[in-house]
């Protein structure tokens, strides 16, 4: 049976997200927040299973001890990570791979804005936890790793099956949009997609899950090979880590 996808809007612009299955057992990913998920489990009739933490930042983890069963909740993360993160039921690495809701979730490290931090790849359900690492229409600043790490961790990503829904970690989407057409300003698809998030914030929607398809179209950090947005970066014979590497200076500085 097909698992239930629930994005849950917490702090000032964070996310968490639910995945249950027909019998009401769910997983959450990240918990930035006990109070919002803690309601929509209820309200659900859901039973709160499994944690899955993507990196040790305060903003993704502060959440867990207050959640409903916290002493019976087994929680997953990154064993590179474990020194910094809540005590771990089971570490992971890249290239693991564990059952959860019946279904396999096979890990990723994706370095870059931490050490450490990992991403949660469920391909029978299409979907792909990347908290703070690919981004709707960005990717996350780099507290701790370098351009060259991101670069190498974003591709990982962007190799997975287009209709893969990208289920990231904050509502950055309209501001990452407004650095994206400065350094993409032909895309056609970014144009629509900028008029699309404008009326999709407007109604107080969510630009969060989105389609690996999109953001290959329309990101310019999984777009640093592009020969128009090395040219209108002002490098247009550079390599594409180079590429990247400016894309995000410009970025930080935006």
């Amino acid at each position: 049976m097909p698992l239930t996808l629930v994005t849950i809007p917490c702090l000032d612009d964070n996310y968490a997200f639910l995945i249950a299955n027909d019998v009401g057992e769910a997983a959450l990913v990240d918990a930035p927040e006990a109070a919002p998920i803690n309601a929509e489990l209820a309200a659900r009739g859901w039973t709160l299973k499994t944690v899955l933490l993507t990196h040790h930042h305060w903003d993704h983890v502060e959440g867990l001890d207050g959640l409903t069963g916290r002493d019976s909740l087994t929680v997953i993360g990154a064993k590179a990570d474990a020194h910094r993160l809540p005590l771990l039921t089971q570490d992971v690495s890249e290239g693991d791979s564990f059952t959860l809701l019946g279904e396999e979730v096979r890990v990723f490290d994706v370095s870059g804005h931490t050490l450490g931090h990992i991403a949660f790849h469920m391909p029978a359900s299409e979907l792909l936890f990347t908290a703070d690492s690919l981004m709707a229409l960005g990717c996350g600043r780099l507290f701790e790793g370098t351009p060259a790490q991101m670069h190498t961790s974003l591709s990982k990503l962007a190799v997975l099956p287009p209709e893969t829904l990208v289920c990231s970690g904050h509502e950055y989407t309209a501001a990452n949009a407004r650095f994206a057409v400065t350094v993409d300003p032909q895309n056609a698809a970014l144009a629509q997609r900028v008029a699309d998030i404008t009326e999709t914030r407007a109604k107080g929607g969510f630009t969060v899950p989105a389609t690996l398809a999109l953001e290959l179209a329309t990101n310019p950090f999984l777009r640093a090979h592009d020969p128009n947005i090395k040219a209108t970066i002002g490098l247009p014979d550079s390599s594409d880590v180079d590429s990247f590497t400016k894309l995000r200076a410009m970025k930080d500085a935006f």
